[in-house]
This record gives C-alpha cells, structure tokens and sequence, in this order.
C-alpha cells in the first residue's frame, strides 16, 4: 500500500510539471514553425476564422515535436526537484531502488508513447492534409491592394496606377493617375493604345467589394480621356478619336477576385501527407516495384544496346582477321598499328566512355526523380511514425536518471541542459533526415541514427544512477587535455614541414 500511495504521489507531482512544459514546448515550436508561414499571411487580408484554423492545425501537427522535448525537461525538474529535497534520498533510504522510483513513470511514458504513435498514425495524416491545403490556399491568395508612392503599381489585373501621394491622416490618395488597359484587347485587329481609358483625379480611396470580388475606386475631380476606334469601318467612315469627361465624383469597379479559395484535396493524392502507416508502406511496396522494373529496362538497355550492340568506326582495325579470340590481345593489337591510328583509338574509347556514363547518368537521374526520391520521402515519413514514440522513452530515460544525478530542480539548470541535448539531438536527426532524403545513406540507418545515439547515452546515465555513480566532469581535466591536444597538432605540423623541406632539399 505504501508503494500505491508513493506512486500515486510522484505521478501527480509529476503531470503538473510535464503539462505545464508541454504547453511552453508546444508554443516555441509553433513560433519557429509560423515564421516559416508569416511571409504567406502578411497583407492577404485574411479573416480571423481562417487565421485560427491555420493556427489549430500547425499546433496540433507540431505536438510529435513538442512531446519528446517536454517529456525531457519535465523528467529533468521532476527528478531535479526529489533531489533538491532530499525525497530521493529519503525513498533509497528505505530501501525503494530508483529502477522502483522511476516505474511508475515508465509506465505512463511508455503508454504516452503509444498514445503518439496512435495520434501520428490516425489523427495527425488529417490534421497535416488539412494543413497542407490550407497553407497553399494561402500562398496563392491575392495580396491586399499595397500602391507604393511615386510608381505605377500594376498588382490590378488590366490596370495601372499611379500615386503621387499618400495622405495618412485622410487615408485618400492624392494626385493619381489611373490607365485601364481592360478594353484594349476587344477588338484583335486593334493595337495595344486602342480603347485605353486614361483617368487623373486629385483623390482617390481604393478599397474591397464586400463579396471581395471587385475593387472599387472612389474618385474626386477628375478627368477621364478614353481613346475610342470604331469597330465596324465598313458601314461607316465616321471615326472618333477619342472621348473626354469631367467629373467631381466617380466610381469605377474593376474585378479583382480576393477571396480565399481552397484548392483541389487531389493535390495530397501524390504526397506522403494525409497517410497512415499501411498507405506508407503499400506505396513504398508500389514505388520499389516500379523502381526495380525501371532498373531492369536500363540494365538491359545498356547491355544490349550500348554495348554487345554498339558498331564499330575503324575499319582499319579488323578483329575478325585475329583468328583465336582467347588469345586476343588488344596492347598487341595497337602496337602494330601506327601512331595515328593508335590516337585516333584511344580519343574514340574515351568519347565513347564518357558517352556512356552521360547516359548511365541520366538514366538513374531519370529514376531517382521519378520514383525513388518519391519512395524514399514516404518511408521517411513512415519510420518518422515510429521514432517520435521511440523518442519519447529515450529522453525519459535520459532526463529522469540525469535529474537525479544533478539534484538540480527549477527552471535555471534542467533547461539548459534540456535545451542543449534536445540541439543535440535536432542537428543529428536533421543531419540523418537530409543524408536518406538524398539517398546517401538507406533511409532506416539516417532516420534511426539520433534514437542510435541516445540509446546508449540513456542507459549510461540510467546505469550511473541506479549506482549512486556521480558523472564528474572535471573542467582542469578537460583544460589539460585541450592543451595537449594543442600541443601535439603543434608538433605534428612542425614536423610535417620539416619532412616537407627535407623532401624538398
């Protein structure tokens, strides 16, 4: 019973820290994740409704991210703190073990861990299609009407304006000149100056139709000269060269579409996005078929093509005189020829070779854009689902027997170290995610290479833990070995350039 009430303790000591660092992990990784995006938002005109639905989103796609960042820091204060007030001490010293001490908390993170698995498995493909169409919604939104001062700004389609000032305290444009090109393009025998409409107003507001699918341009004292050509000529002879009206007060739509429009969810049909686990694994299973057959048809295009089925230019060389072909050899061969034939073969094998990789290039180079970088981004994605969960054990069990080794609780000394690990940790995940991305390395040893690293690390400082082995780090010991280490570097160029001379010499 004692155990019970024990665990019962550490858990609800424990859910406030990890909640109260998951919300703060959340938040830094959604601001990092938004200044990606502000660019995309700034000056669209975007309703707050749209606004809090790309927010909720990026939010929620970020929480695999956050997770194992807070399940790191709030180990690190939990078991910082049990340290700091002497309550770790006090559990060994009635015989509970820290492998006893920490169970409960395995218990929680390992379900935790499976419960990220579920939500990267069946929420999170829903959430991240949903995210990917409304982000490139957004892109291509019509930005909001900007007219800079003192240039023509052409962001209108068929229009032109131009500014000569703008007037912060009215909000009106002054001194504007505004040139429609929109009839223009009526009549297919007319030049481009036809039908231009040419407008100067001394003010002028531009604002947004209420169904954001005209502009509507206010206009005071002003004239407008329209250039007119009469588009039969064959009935009359009568032309009009142009048309002039005055007026105090004008308005003048122009159709300009600014509204939100969401694209086609097709576009996510080809994308590793908006899928499970077994979607993952049945395109890579489609795409590595495709990519072996593509394989064979090269392997057997270059055999039987490029090589038993290449012709042969010198005629002056006759293999089919050499009698025994196992006894063939080409050096021989040469040297009966004479000097310019020798050439001549040496400059035609090398233009041949390199003919031919040019084209096993871009052969594989064809393949590898049209199938294998599409497979190797889906099982990326795919491993990804597993090593989140994974992680999450990883960083408990490196927080939670590093906490206790500090006795350190707070915010000061558990972030610091959580922020250098978790840097740590993003640099050689980002590294393994570029190198299988590219295909440098199999996509399994780049994705796993960070959950790799911190294996170890976790069950060194899992192992000095449970020892009551304190990690020392002594900063003299480390002062010297830097010295030496300098040392020797010292030395070794020196006697590399004293070797180098004597070489010389």
């Amino acid at each position: 019973m004692g155990i019970k009430v024990l665990n019962k303790y550490l858990i609800k000591s424990y859910l406030g820290t990890f909640v109260a660092t998951f919300c703060v992990c959340l938040f830094i990784v959604l601001m990092q994740f938004l200044w990606k995006y502000v660019g995309d938002m700034v000056g669209k005109g975007l309703p707050m409704s749209i606004l809090f639905e790309f927010f909720t989103y990026a939010a929620l796609s970020l929480v695999p991210m956050a997770l194992p960042l807070s399940i790191l820091l709030s180990s690190l204060m939990a078991f910082g703190d049990l340290g700091e007030r002497l309550e770790l001490l006090a559990m060994k010293a009635s015989g509970i073990s820290l492998l006893k001490i920490m169970r409960p908390f395995v218990v929680f993170i390992s379900i935790l861990s499976v419960g990220a698995f579920l939500y990267s498995n069946m929420v999170l493909p829903i959430i991240q299609e949903r995210l990917y169409i409304l982000t490139r919604s957004m892109v291509q939104k019509s930005p909001e009407i900007e007219i800079p001062q003192g240039s023509f700004y052409q962001g209108i389609p068929g229009v032109s304006v131009f500014v000569g000032k703008k007037n912060a305290e009215t909000k009106l444009l002054e001194n504007i000149m505004l040139y429609d090109f929109s009839g223009s393009s009526t009549n297919s025998g007319n030049s481009a100056s036809d039908n231009i409409s040419i407008t100067c107003a001394d003010s002028a507001r531009i604002e947004m139709s209420a169904d954001q699918q005209n502009l509507i341009l206010t206009l005071h004292n002003g004239v407008t000269f329209e250039n007119i050509r009469q588009q039969d000529r064959q009935t009359t002879n009568k032309t009009i060269p142009y048309r002039r009206e005055n007026f105090k007060f004008k308005q003048i739509y122009v159709p300009c579409d600014n509204s939100l429009k969401m694209v086609d969810a097709s576009i996510t049909s080809n994308k590793y996005v908006g899928k499970d686990f077994q979607q993952l694994t049945n395109v890579v299973d489609s795409l590595g078929k495709v990519s072996a057959k593509m394989e064979e048809d090269n392997v057997s295009e270059m055999v039987n093509e490029h090589y038993f089925g290449r012709s042969r230019s010198l005629d002056k060389v006759n293999l089919m005189a050499l009698g025994d072909c196992r006894n063939f050899s080409f050096e021989k061969l040469l040297e009966k020829q004479s000097r310019d034939v020798r050439y001549m073969t040496y400059d035609e094998a090398i233009s041949r070779a390199s003919g031919e990789l040019n084209t096993l290039d871009r052969m594989y180079g064809e393949k590898d854009y049209m199938v294998d970088r599409n497979a190797r981004r889906h099982d990326i994605e795919r491993h990804r689902k597993i090593t989140m969960s994974v992680a999450c054990l990883l960083f408990f069990f490196i927080g939670a027997p590093l906490g206790a080794i500090i006795r350190k609780g707070g915010l000061g000394t558990p972030i610091v170290i959580s922020v250098i690990i978790f840097i740590l940790y993003y640099v050689v995940d980002n590294s393994g995610y570029k190198l299988a991305r590219e295909g440098v390395w199999y996509v399994w040893s780049g994705i796993w290479l960070s959950s790799g690293i911190l294996a170890p690390l976790g069950a060194f400082l899992t192992y000095k833990a449970a020892t009551d082995s304190m990690v020392n780090i002594d900063s003299k010991q480390i002062t010297q070995a830097i010295k030496n280490f300098k040392i020797k570097n010292l030395l070794h160029k020196k006697n590399n350039g004293q070797i180098a001379r004597y070489q010389h010499d």
